[in-house]
């Protein structure tokens, strides 16, 4: 279907179910590896090597976050500039952004490989939970400028309505990442080594796929000669850096978290935080899909002033990310033993009790985080950085750093449930923020109620 037609004539329910249910199993399918990445090493290669991946796995996920910084960024304003019917203007995004992602990758993933070293000693990490950490921030840090660019080709595909596309892609990265996991750990006995091995492969293998679609020039989206400018770039930056500060605050939360675990708990405390972090991402990711597969129809109706979708698709996104965390919340609470068991090795039983119930815990920020969640995406969606930055830096950073300090003397019992305590507060700061622009104009001008005139 033309893009036009889907994102503009298709009705808001039917548009929801033909996008959104795709994208959120797209996006689940793409952040198996994580799940893959924590069930081969903590079942295979003992708690040691699980509690080292989860020390150096938030810079391994900062790394990636510089491709959404401009996957994101770029995708904004190329579904805006599309809904004005400006193809050359989104072409030369496009290409320009896959550029920057390629240059970024390499640079990053240099930077990583030299601080490896210091960064896990900075964290406390010693002995071999130190060795194992190092060698496997390295290894993804090697393949960061060929398997990075993989991350924004879900936006690219999704704004070219290439939805089957993007879900095929995804689908077949997991499949080919979780029998690599295999060979690598299982069969080839490459210990720790083997994990992000098994990813980067997965990863440059589908984004030389995707790629090679872009290129054969069937799309929407084709590349061009690329002409970069300092605004462009910037443009890139401001629209991508709410998502972009999210991911970054967010590990560095984790990797001070780590730090207090370590110290308080031991490597245990910190293989139970790895577990949670794991089970709650595969949640995140299910709500994440679901709403950033609507961003581009957001974006384009946003761009070609069609107000009234913009609220109903909206709408869509806050019932669907209810239902989903209300699940979420509900699979957690019913089954942590089995989801616990996973990450462990078999006839490790020590850890267990706190594993369970550390997740039912955990599991009671569903209750709230859909909602500051969908209102972020949708300030991200319309070119409204600054509310969306306020909401990601609150969540991510500021909020949990304040509730650390004040549930420390809960010790264990307050860390579990910081992520509960900060999605509360941060619903109410995206209510506050929601209300703050409907009366500076901007919901008044843009979401006018049904039956106005625009």
């Amino acid at each position: 279907m033309d893009i036009s037609a889907l994102y503009t004539k298709t009705r808001p329910l039917k548009l929801f179910l033909m996008v959104a249910i795709p994208g959120a199993v797209s996006m689940l399918a793409s952040s198996l590896w994580g799940l893959f990445d924590g069930i081969f090493v903590g079942s295979f290669l003992g708690e040691d090597a699980f509690a080292a991946m989860n020390l150096a796995f938030p810079f391994v996920l900062i790394n990636c976050s510089l491709a959404d910084l401009i996957g994101v960024g770029s995708a904004v304003p190329i579904s805006i500039v599309l809904g004005r019917d400006d193809k050359r203007s989104a072409d030369n995004y496009f290409t320009c952004a896959c550029v920057t992602i390629v240059a970024l990758g390499a640079v990053s993933g240099a930077a990583l490989y030299a601080v490896a070293p210091a960064l896990m000693r900075a964290m406390g990490a010693q002995g071999t939970l130190a060795r194992l950490a190092v060698t496997y921030l390295r290894t993804y840090a090697v393949f960061s400028p060929f398997t990075t660019i993989v991350f924004a080709m879900d936006n690219y595909l999704r704004i070219c309505g290439k939805i089957k596309t993007s879900l095929g892609l995804n689908i077949a990265m997991s499949a080919i990442i979780l029998a690599a996991q295999y060979l690598c750990i299982c069969r080839w006995e490459l210990g720790i080594m083997g994990s992000p091995i098994a990813v980067s492969a997965g990863m440059m293998i589908c984004a030389v796929i995707a790629l090679g679609v872009f290129v054969r020039g069937k799309l929407t989206l084709g590349f061009c000669r690329p002409k970069f400018s300092l605004r462009l770039l910037g443009q890139f930056v401001s629209s991508g850096f709410p998502n972009f500060l999210n991911t970054v605050a967010s590990r560095i939360t984790s990797i001070v978290m780590n730090m207090v675990l370590l110290n308080m708990g031991g490597t245990g405390a910190v293989t139970v935080y790895g577990i949670l972090m794991s089970v709650g991402d595969l949640v995140q990711q299910f709500l994440y899909g679901t709403c950033d597969a609507l961003q581009p129809a957001i974006g384009y109706n946003w761009g070609c002033g069609q107000p009234r979708r913009v609220r109903k698709i909206v709408q869509c996104c806050l019932a669907a990310a209810a239902v989903i965390c209300l699940a979420g919340m509900g699979i957690m609470m019913a089954f942590p033993e089995t989801l616990a068991s996973l990450f462990l090795e078999e006839g490790s039983t020590d850890l267990l009790p706190m594993a369970v119930r550390a997740m039912r815990l955990y599991a009671l920020m569903n209750l709230f985080r859909w909602f500051p969640f969908v209102i972020q995406g949708f300030f991200v969606a319309i070119d409204r950085p600054v509310p969306a930055s306020v909401l990601s830096i609150a969540n991510s950073l500021m909020v949990p750093m304040v509730l650390l300090a004040a549930l420390y003397p809960w010790k264990l019992t307050g860390i579990w449930l910081n992520a509960t305590f900060t999605a509360a507060i941060v619903s109410v700061l995206a209510a506050a923020l929601l209300l703050q622009a409907k009366r500076q104009g901007i919901l008044a001008e843009r979401l006018a109620p049904e039956g106005t005139s625009n």
